[in-house]
Formats: structure tokens, sequence, C-alpha cells
């Protein structure tokens, strides 16, 4: 079990730096891929998306090591 736990652990954190690195701070999505540089304050999109992704995985990751800590326990 705890071996299973590792491999989760590790593919949660792989995704939560992916998905990290894919987010701009100040910017919206398009201006990565070359587009212009409209503001707006709201999150749209790709986006809203990757951000509410981050949130999920960061939560994943913590119930994951309070689930590791129990098991050890």
């Amino acid at each position: 079990m705890d071996r299973i736990i590792n491999i989760i652990q590790l593919v949660i954190a792989a995704f939560l730096t992916l998905f990290i690195l894919l987010q701009q701070r100040g910017a919206g999505s398009s201006s990565a891929f070359g587009g212009g540089g409209d503001v707006y304050f709201k999150k749209r999109g790709a986006e809203k998306i990757f951000f509410v992704a981050t949130i999920i995985l960061a939560a994943l990751l913590f119930a994951s090591a309070i689930l590791r800590m129990a098991i050890l326990k």
C-alpha cells in the first residue's frame, strides 16, 4: 500500500508542477501562444481550467500526504 501511495504522490506532484508552470501571472493564457494584450479580470477558458485543476491537485496531494501519515502510524 505504501508503494501505491508513493506512486500516486509522484504523479500528482508532476501534474501539479506542470499546471503551475502553464499558468501565467498577470496575463491571459492567449498571450502565452502569441495572442493579443486584452485585459480582463475574470478567468476564462483554459486559464480557468488550469486554475481549478491546480487547486484540486494541491488538495489531492495534501490528502495523500495525510493518508500516508495515517498508514505509517
